[in-house]
């Protein structure tokens, strides 16, 4: 659905829902790496990390809430350093 459709606005919602519940999940996967980084864990940062994406760009599509979409694409952009971190120290 567009943008400023009314009709969409509950899609609106569920969007910019799902991209948050993904950077939950990637947070959540970046708090197990810190602990204890392997190659496994990286992985499923990085499937994370995708996701989180996909989702930002879905939420982008058929929502206005420009403030939201900044904290989440804020948020994403800071979990995606602190992997980029992870593997600097830790595989390079």
């Amino acid at each position: 659905m567009k943008k400023g459709n009314n009709i969409s606005s509950l899609q609106d919602q569920n969007q910019l829902a799902q991209a948050q519940q993904s950077l939950l999940h990637l947070q959540h996967a970046m708090q197990q790496a810190q602990t204890n980084p392997n190659t496994e864990i990286m992985s499923q940062i990085q499937q994370a990390i995708e996701k989180a994406e996909r989702s930002l760009l879905q939420a982008e599509a058929v929502t206005d809430d420009i403030q939201a979409i900044n904290l989440v694409r804020n948020e994403l952009q800071r979990q995606q350093d602190t992997y980029q971190n992870l593997v600097d120290q830790n595989f390079s």
